[in-house]
């Protein structure tokens, strides 16, 4: 650690540079990977190539000598690795001594080989066929009413197995399909949707190469997705300005060396990021941009009383909005004060920020999980919504608001059919394409799974990939609960924590990794996935697979689908095993307008756009236009301040993805060696009496009675906004409250969660 800078850890260098080569070696040293891992990160993110399985950035269509990141190139190593966890390490140990072990430990023991059943008489997995697993799974499956089982999805498996596991499940008999994005993005899906039509994000990107502002919301660029700073580091040379609001100052949004620029590799020249980089409080963003909107209408107010033109689009407005009027009036009333009081930051500031707005042609909007994950999250994106749709940056080329999606395919799964939600799913299609009665009902999100779970309503679950127990709230109760179901199947590459937590009957499936080599009956198969840019994607796997014992998930889905369903002659699933093209082909007779002539596109360079109404100002909304909305509150916590409270932060660290823990380096934050740290100013160490090093606990003040607790956390002066805290995810879940979500979409609300500290 470092910790000369006013006395808190920070990082000295940059963002990418020889450090992140050094990341990239660490890993590659510890998991001893393939022989083959350098040839798969030379094809990694390229046409015919290998898609990369950490985050959903996209691939562009003439890509760099190298086009993988440091995380990248981690998560390649990770699933290439050369250990293997084999029947005999389950025999030399109980699942209750592995449930003590740490994230890491657990990954680090190698990918999965066999099949395996767990046997509660002995608390041990054992191997198991195919067949046998299969069988059980499908009997136990058809034993229950439909609508008692969960089919979660993490976002990592393709379009082809996402398709055909939606499909499974309404063909079985319910909706019940949370996924990942519950847990992260389901409010820019709900929030979008409603304000201008369109689910997701409106850019491509040709956007960047034409913009002239680009402004980050509560997103990491450095540690979740990296290789997004070279379209940034393009952009600053031709001038474009970048204002980041963030409660913490992160690397890679600050300054970046360009590992594949000899200059900058072998000088000490870098790239600063941030025009202005603004540590808003958190929870505060309503506020920031409540004070942005404030100053452009002011400033229009005053260019039209001295007869200047126009500040607003009011073309744009007039044409394409609704709500406009009773949106000015709520700014309106909103003093200064307040603004400041809430967001923490200066008038000039957000001032400053502001007028970087207007002077820009065209704006793109950023935000990451920042903005997702609280209470009132909706009202975040509201607000952000309000201020692009003010000089008609929605709709145009260089411009737009665009969400940086974290799992691989967790946009995609979303496209074809992994909903909850049935009006977001074509059903009557489906009933006639494959001759059944689809059920109509809303299923079950990740919160109401948990909740299921809890009163004991749901009885089964099926992980498609994930490591859910871990990944929610609640995990004390949540433990609990999930060993009174009767069936638990995790689809897994690895093992994790939620493999440990079993129901009645429970079983663990390795599959494929997606470098890996996919040979089917009609030869080698190539899978699809969409980026947070709408673009689709095809991808190769050329790598020996790690056992002989596994299998695709295409190939897992149809089984458990074949053992539980009865025939229908329309439902193919040996076929669509054998051929994953014909998988596209009913994807494609599914979503006409957004697949069409999938097979002969999939490996169109750069992806091709599967289309977004939004983007051609074709507003699907109740109004049929975009959506101004009056601000009715300026914090997007859920609870007061008050002394002793304050208001943590979850965080992700540099060696890391999701809930996948590569080593214990946070490098880009200066933290080395452990993650059972808690990150506070100096100031509110010292105002509360506490002393650097000192180790602490953190409790819940939600207020409902219940008692949440993470202990052994050791006090670490980070620069912070005063009253904010930070520490690590997933271990800090245990203090989030299942009900503590965002109010319209249910997302778990991370990043502004009341404690207090104990010692």
């Amino acid at each position: 650690m470092s910790d000369d800078e006013e006395g808190t850890v920070h990082y000295d260098g940059t963002e990418g540079g020889w450090g992140s080569l050094r990341g990239i070696a660490e890993i590659g040293l510890q998991e001893r990977p393939t022989p083959a891992a350098l040839n798969t990160l030379r094809r990694q993110n390229k046409v015919k190539g290998f898609m990369c399985v950490s985050c959903a950035w996209t691939k562009p269509a003439k890509p760099h000598t190298v086009e993988f990141c440091e995380n990248g190139a981690k998560a390649t190593f990770w699933e290439l690795t050369t250990k293997r966890c084999t029947p005999e390490f389950f025999a030399r140990h109980t699942v209750t001594e592995l449930r003590s072990w740490k994230d890491h430990d657990l990954e680090k023991q190698g990918r999965l080989t066999h099949p395996m059943r767990y046997d509660r008489s002995t608390d041990r997995y054992v191997p198991c066929s195919w067949e046998e697993a299969f069988n059980a799974i499908g009997g136990e499956l058809r034993a229950i009413d439909p609508k008692s089982a969960v089919f979660y999805a993490s976002g990592r498996a393709s379009l082809e197995t996402s398709y055909l596991y939606a499909l499974f499940a309404r063909l079985y008999g319910h909706n019940n399909l949370p996924d990942s994005s519950n847990m992260c993005h389901e409010t820019t899906s709900v929030a979008l949707k409603k304000l201008i039509g369109s689910p997701v994000g409106t850019c491509v990107l040709s956007d960047f190469d034409t913009c002239d502002a680009i402004f980050f919301f509560g997103q990491n660029t450095g540690s979740n997705s990296p290789r997004l700073l070279h379209p940034l580091q393009e952009a600053l040379k031709r001038g474009v300005k970048i204002v980041t609001f963030n409660p913490i100052r992160e690397k890679g949004l600050e300054v970046f060396k360009n590992p594949q620029s000899p200059v900058e590799m072998l000088t000490p020249n870098s790239t600063p990021i941030s025009t202005l980089y603004l540590q808003v409080k958190a929870g505060g963003d309503i506020a920031a941009i409540t004070g942005m909107i404030k100053h452009v209408l002011a400033a229009d107010e005053a260019a039209r009383s001295e007869g200047g033109r126009d500040v607003l689009d009011r073309d744009f407005i007039t044409r394409h909005t609704s709500g406009f009027d009773a949106m000015k009036a709520a700014v309106d009333a909103i003093s200064w004060d307040e603004i400041e009081q809430e967001s923490g930051l200066f008038r000039a500031d957000l001032e400053a920020a502001a007028q970087i707005y207007l002077e820009a042609p065209r704006a793109i909007a950023m935000y990451g999980m920042g903005l997702t994950q609280h209470v009132h999250g909706f009202d975040n994106l509201a607000a952000l919504t309000n201020l692009w749709l003010l000089r008609g940056n929605v709709g145009r080329e260089g411009a737009g608001i665009s969400p940086v999606r974290g799992h691989s395919n967790v946009q995609g799964q979303r496209t074809v059919g992994i909903s909850e939600k049935p009006e977001l799913v074509p059903l009557d299609v489906l009933a006639q394409q494959f001759g059944f009665d689809p059920p109509r009902d809303e299923g079950l999100n990740t919160v109401a799974a948990c909740k299921g779970i809890l009163s004991g309503e749901v009885k089964a679950f099926i992980g498609l990939g994930g490591n859910f127990v871990r990944a929610i709230p609640e995990q004390g109760q949540m433990e609990k609960a999930w060993t009174r179901m009767r069936l638990t199947v995790q689809i897994a590459t690895k093992l994790n924590r939620s493999h440990l937590v079993n129901g009645e009957v429970a079983y663990l499936l390795p599959c494929l990794g997606r470098s890996e080599e996919d040979l089917q009956s009609t030869g080698a198969q190539a899978v699809t996935m969409e980026d947070s840019l709408s673009c689709i994607h095809g991808s190769v796997g050329r790598n020996t697979p790690a056992s002989e014992h596994l299998r695709s998930e295409v190939a897992i889905v149809a089984g458990m689908a074949k053992a539980t369903l009865s025939p229908n002659p329309a439902v193919r699933w040996d076929e669509w095993t054998g051929n994953y093209a014909l998988i596209r082909d009913c994807i494609e007779r599914t979503y006409p307008d957004q697949f069409a002539d999938f097979n002969a596109r999939v490996f169109t360079p750069g992806g091709f756009y599967r289309g977004n109404p939004a983007r051609e100002r074709e507003w699907k909304t109740q109004s049929g236009k975009a959506e101004f909305t009056p601000p009715a509150r300026l914090r997007s916590i859920g609870f007061d301040d008050a002394p002793g409270r304050y208001r943590l932060m979850t965080l992700r660290s540099n060696d890391q993805f999701n809930t996948t823990i590569y080593g214990y380096s946070d490098r880009l934050r200066g933290i080395e060696g452990t993650r059972d740290v808690l990150l506070m100013h100096p100031d509110d160490i010292a105002a509360a009496g506490l002393a650097k090093g000192q180790v602490v606990s953190l409790v819940s003040d939600a207020g409902d009675g219940v008692h949440r607790q993470v202990d052994g956390l050791a006090i670490t002066p980070f620069l912070l906004p005063p009253g904010c805290i930070g520490a690590y995810y997933p271990e800090m879940n245990p203090l989030m409250p299942l009900w503590y979500h965002d109010e319209q979409s249910h997302t778990p609300a991370a990043k502004g969660l009341p404690v207090r500290i104990v010692t």
